[in-house]
């Protein structure tokens, strides 16, 4: 079987963005000190922090990685299947 599951899909993206989030660490930390204590004026106030963390999450998140993701955990999930098989 060479698909995903809805619950095996919804849980590579969960690990995968939670992955993302360690890895941009220190500038989602720098959005989040940006938008303290700030309301309306977040949207143009931190629009280039914002901006930087969308670039860094979709390093991890966007459609080319999460096939990478999804064709290796396809790969580990065969090869288990395999070896409780023999």
């Amino acid at each position: 079987m060479n698909s995903l599951s809805r619950r095996e899909e919804e849980t590579l993206l969960k690990t995968t963005k939670a992955y993302a989030l360690r890895e941009c660490d220190a500038l989602v930390r720098e959005f989040a000190a940006c938008t303290s204590g700030r309301t309306v004026s977040v949207a143009w106030a931190c629009r280039n922090q914002l901006k930087n963390v969308q670039d860094c999450m979709i390093q991890y998140t966007g459609p080319e990685p999460m096939e990478d993701v999804r064709k290796e955990y396809l790969r580990l999930r065969n090869l288990r299947q395999q070896n409780t098989s023999e």
